[in-house]
């Protein structure tokens, strides 16, 4: 069978493939056990920790879409996260980015400092030396996050990949904020993709899950080995709601694309904004990185407000359609504070040294009309600048 395309992967997912009764949507399975054949001959399926159909139908698409050997479908974005550090011992380094989500860099900080579960090296993969810095550090593991949250920084994950492979080191990529439809990490020469399916893959806000995609059948049997003895497979519930999201996937993303375009340059001729953070700007320090890795520049923006971080208050309280809430990648727009919301678990020199400053703002932008997204943002400038006035 020729490669399918990944519009059609998601949205035939598990279409059209019930055995039992011929349902064109496939079944969910809300049972916690399976009745053995016989005394000593269980089936594919004994326990639900350990396998579920439901589950299985989502993994299978996610690794097709991510051209990898097995997915392991997690409760949440970081048990995909714990899964993956599964591989290291505690002699073993872990390098990962400076400006990483503040959830990974808390889990790995106090793996390390707390548990003494392996070693960690923090690197800037935007520093002109940032080979050296790795080669330096001799890891087991290579952590990459690109477009990297908040400020949608780019690594070459290639260019990794080829010196991880000189240091016999393992990549894993964090492809949340792009999903499989605008970059394949694998196809780039990554052994591991981690998502938080909460976001883009499900894309309606209405579950917290997790997937990890392995391009090597054997790590990929070894880490789901861990996730079952871990206990950190999900719900067939969950499942059920991410396939019936990841369906629409390809023209979610489209449509939520179309509106970051606009939006970008709405922002970036307004007198209150002063820097814009999104890679399809030319301007952009990895535009020409993400024009050659990813298909697309995705829908996450952020930007400086050109105001001081009191005049945030104002702004936020402005907003209609831009809901000031956590997480990204849901139909509806949303807005956040990362210094105070998604990266509050990081200190202030940490903070610093990510660039996430006081008046940084984050935009996930959902599939609203854009005349009323950009009239939103402009309200809420206006009373900004109404406040500046006073």
């Amino acid at each position: 069978m020729a490669k399918r395309h990944a519009a059609t992967i998601a949205a035939r997912a598990g279409i059209a493939e019930d055995t039992a009764f011929g349902a064109v949507t496939p079944p969910i399975y809300l049972t916690s056990t399976y009745e053995l054949e016989a005394f000593r001959q269980p089936g594919p399926y004994d326990y639900s920790r350990s396998n579920n159909p439901t589950r299985d139908v989502l993994g299978e698409a996610l690794a097709e879409l991510e051209g990898g050997a097995k997915a392991i479908v997690t409760n949440t974005g970081m048990s995909a996260c714990l899964l993956a550090l599964q591989l290291l011992k505690p002699e073993d380094t872990l390098v990962f980015p400076h400006d990483c989500y503040g959830g990974s860099y808390r889990l790995f900080i106090n793996l390390a400092q707390r548990k003494h579960a392996f070693k960690i090296q923090i690197v800037n993969f935007q520093d002109t030396d940032w080979a050296e810095q790795v080669r330096l550090a001799a890891p087991a593991m290579i952590w990459l996050e690109t477009p990297s949250n908040p400020l949608l920084q780019i690594t070459d994950i290639q260019a990794v990949c080829q010196l991880a492979a000189e240091l016999a080191a393992k990549v894993v990529v964090d492809n949340t904020f792009l999903s499989p439809v605008l970059q394949q990490p694998l196809a780039l020469g990554a052994d591991i993709v981690v998502h938080s399916t909460t976001k883009y893959i499900n894309g309606h806000s209405d579950i917290i899950g997790g997937a990890l995609i392995a391009k090597d059948v054997a790590i990929g049997d070894e880490l789901k080995w861990w996730g079952n003895c871990l206990g950190l497979t999900g719900g067939a519930l969950d499942a059920y709601l991410t396939l019936r999201g990841l369906r629409t996937l390809s023209p979610r993303i489209r449509l939520q694309q179309e509106n970051t375009l606009a939006v970008v340059d709405f922002l970036a001729a307004h007198p209150l904004v002063a820097k814009v953070y999104y890679p399809g700007l030319a301007s952009h320090p990895g535009h020409a990185i993400a024009k050659v890795q990813q298909s697309g520049f995705g829908a996450m923006c952020s930007f400086e407000l050109n105001a001081a971080p009191e005049y945030l208050y104002d702004f936020f309280a402005a907003l209609k359609y831009f809901t000031l809430a956590q997480s990204l990648g849901g139909t509806e727009s949303l807005v956040c504070h990362p210094a105070t919301m998604t990266h509050a678990s990081m200190d202030a020199a940490a903070q610093q040294r990510a660039g996430i400053g006081a008046t940084l703002v984050r935009l996930s932008v959902g599939i609203e009309d854009i005349a009323d997204l950009i009239t939103d943002l402009d309200k809420a400038l206006q009373q900004v600048a109404k406040r500046l006035s006073v």
